[in-house]
C-alpha cells in the first residue's frame, strides 16, 4: 500500500499542556475551553461553520509513538484489541472528538468540552449532524460493562511515549 501523508490545517490550543492529567473523553472535559487556530490558507473553509453547535475534531496524536495491537484501556483492567478502544497508541495516531462550538472569529474556532492536549495538529473538522450521526440500537461491547465513570477519567500516563 502507498504511504499516506496528511497536512495539518491548524493547531488546537487547550489548557492541557501534557498528556498525563488530560481528560480521556469530552464528558470528562466538561467546561474545559480551548480554541482551534486554522492556518490562513484554510480559513475560507470555516464559512457557515458557526451555524453548528458541535463539531468533530479530527487530529493527530502528536505525543504518541508506536502502538500495540492489544491494550489495557482507561475504562477497564482487561486487555482489548486497540481497534475496540480509543487508545492513542494506534497504527495511525488519528484521534477524533466531538466538542461544543462556541464561536468562530476569523481563523479561530472557540470550543468547549475539549479533551485534547495543547499544540495538537488539526487534520480536519466536520459538523456534528444528529440526522447523520445518531444511531439506534447501539451496542458498545466491553465498554458497556465498564463500571468506571468516564466523566471523572484523566490520562494516567499509561499511553505516554515512554511506555
Amino acid at each position: 500500500m502507498n504511504h499516506i501523508t496528511f497536512t495539518p490545517i491548524g493547531i488546537i490550543h487547550t489548557p492541557f499542556k501534557e498528556t498525563k492529567g488530560t481528560p480521556i473523553q469530552p464528558p470528562a472535559a466538561k467546561g474545559a475551553k480551548g480554541y482551534i487556530e486554522i492556518f490562513n490558507e484554510f480559513s475560507k473553509g470555516l464559512k457557515d461553520l458557526d451555524g453548528s453547535s458541535h463539531i468533530y475534531v479530527i487530529f493527530y496524536f502528536h505525543k504518541s509513538e508506536g502502538y500495540k495491537l492489544t491494550v489495557t484501556p482507561y475504562l477497564d483492567n482487561s486487555t482489548h484489541g486497540v481497534f475496540a478502544t480509543r487508545a492513542p497508541k494506534r497504527p495511525n495516531q488519528i484521534g477524533i472528538s466531538i466538542v461544543k462550538l462556541i464561536s468562530v472569529e476569523q481563523n479561530k474556532i472557540f470550543i468547549e468540552d475539549v479533551d485534547i492536549v495543547d499544540g495538537t495538529p488539526l487534520l480536519d473538522i466536520k459538523p456534528y449532524v444528529p440526522l447523520f450521526d445518531t444511531r439506534e440500537n447501539v451496542k458498545t461491547g466491553w465498554i458497556n460493562k465498564s463500571k468506571t465513570e468516564v466523566a471523572k477519567m484523566k490520562d494516567d500516563g499509561r499511553f505516554s511515549i515512554s511506555t
